[in-house]
């Protein structure tokens, strides 16, 4: 046994050897951990990741109910097959594979919407000035438009920009969410950049590629 130290520093109850302290463990040990029937580990691995996963959803889905049931089935996906877990990705990288896959199931249930056609890759955009002011009010106009673009692409164009250019995701992190090729990551931004562009009436400038605004 080992002594668990309180919030203020002093002694706390005992912890069996071998549990990790859930504050300070990775990730990869709340879910060794989990799978090791600890009760309170997945619930850690919750709290560090649904911000980021309901974010991840909600741009996918584009729409917040089903995102909001998208990230439920997700996590509840996580919690139930956490053995299936092969450590060959990070921790993180996992979950946005399994909520990704959880909001495209439900998006294929619903009614298909028409999608732009893939369209040619744009050496670069910037948005049109009058449309650029500074003040919330077009900030909040501007952010509106890009997801109701955003959900007029193709799946596969929308999940990447959603990955790589709002989450921040590296080429090679998406292409492990999305189980595909690297290069298939870089065409379908590239594709989804230049369909944005059209929709948004972004101007053509070569040289001055600039990624679509976060929302």
């Amino acid at each position: 046994m080992r002594v668990a130290e309180s919030d203020r520093g002093r002694p706390g109850p005992p912890e069996p050897d071998g549990v990790p302290d859930h504050r300070v463990a990775t990730d990869d040990q709340l879910l060794a951990a989990h799978c090791a029937g600890d009760p309170d580990a997945f619930g850690e691995l919750f709290r560090r990741h649904k911000d980021r996963m309901w974010a991840v959803a909600v741009r996918t889905c584009g729409d917040r109910e089903m995102a909001a049931d998208a990230v439920q089935d997700g996590f509840l996906s996580a919690f139930r097959r956490a053995d299936s877990f092969r450590g060959d990705a990070a921790v993180t990288t996992w979950l946005h594979r399994i909520v990704v896959n959880a909001c495209l199931d439900r998006l294929r249930r619903r009614r298909p919407t028409n999608p732009l056609p893939e369209g040619d890759l744009l050496d670069g955009y910037e948005l049109d000035p009058s449309r650029a002011r500074g003040d919330a009010h077009a900030s909040t106009e501007v952010a509106l438009d890009v997801r109701a673009a955003l959900a007029r692409l193709p799946e596969g164009q929308r999940v990447a920009l959603v990955l790589v250019d709002m989450h921040g995701l590296s080429v090679a992190e998406a292409a492990q969410v999305l189980q595909v090729a690297e290069g298939t990551v870089k065409s379908r931004c590239g594709r989804g950049r230049a369909a944005l562009a059209e929709l948004l009436g972004i101007e053509r400038r070569p040289g001055n590629p600039t990624p679509p605004q976060r929302v």
